[in-house]
Parts: structure tokens; sequence; C-alpha cells
């Protein structure tokens, strides 16, 4: 998997209510995993199987499981992501990133601090919101 990113520590000036030292996170995550969620890398567009997923469920954060988005907001942006047009309640935060020589809003998992990729005001009714997520920053629970 090719990542792209700013090699930045992660939510280095906020306090999360769930945190990990350095090397706990090394031990919790894989290699891609902890380079998007704690170092706010790209994985590869197309790359996550999660943006084909279509069971009924709910995506949580791949560092600390905290519930993010429900399946019924996922829709297909065509980006080679897995897209939403809304958060679960009290899911997730933002906050400007101005990487890339551009400015955008950067979604991270309220709880650890993860990064999960990017919000962009061009997706569907009725939020017009396209939150657009790293696979890998993400686990897929099927309802059961």
């Amino acid at each position: 998997m090719a990542l792209f990113g700013k090699g930045a520590q992660a939510s280095e000036a906020e306090v999360f209510e769930f945190q990990l030292s350095d090397e706990e996170w090394k031990k919790r995550l894989s290699p891609q995993a902890y380079a998007v969620l704690r170092q706010e890398a790209t994985e590869r567009a197309g790359s996550s199987p999660l943006d084909h997923e279509k069971r009924a469920g709910v995506f949580h954060c791949a560092g600390c499981d905290l519930p993010l988005f429900d399946m019924a907001t996922k829709f297909d942006s065509g980006t080679g992501w897995p897209s939403f047009y809304q958060p679960l309640p009290n899911a997730v935060g933002e906050r400007e990133d101005k990487g890339w020589f551009m400015t955008r809003t950067e979604v991270h998992c309220r709880r650890c601090g993860g990064h999960l990729g990017h919000v962009f005001p061009d997706g569907p009714q009725p939020t017009g919101l396209r939150y657009c997520m790293n696979g890998v920053s993400l686990k897929f629970v099927p309802a059961s």
C-alpha cells in the first residue's frame, strides 16, 4: 500500500480521552494504519476494500473502536476512498489543514485524535458534504 503524508504527529496539541504512547500505538496498529491515524498519511486511492463494502453495519475508528459512520450514510463518490455524507453524532472532530499547498478540513476521531481523512462540500443531500475517509483508519462492524 502506497502512503502519502505530511509526516506530522497527529493531534500533537490536543488532549483526547483515549491516549497511548507512540510505542503503544505502533504495537496496536499495522504500519499502514499507524502512518494514517498517527502521522496523517493518506492511503492510495482504490486500495481499501472498505470502499466497496455494502453490508449493513457501522464503521469504527481502527485506533480506538469508536463508532464513526453508519453504512446508511455511505455513498460511492468515485474517488477511490470510502465516503459518507454524515458522521454519527459526537464521533468526529475537525480542524483546518493547510498541507499540500491548499486549505482543507481535516477529520479526526474525537476520542483518540486519529486522522481519518478530509471533508469536502461536494457531497450528496441531505448534507451536501463528502467525508472522504482512509479505509485503513476504519474498521467495519457488520450489523448482527
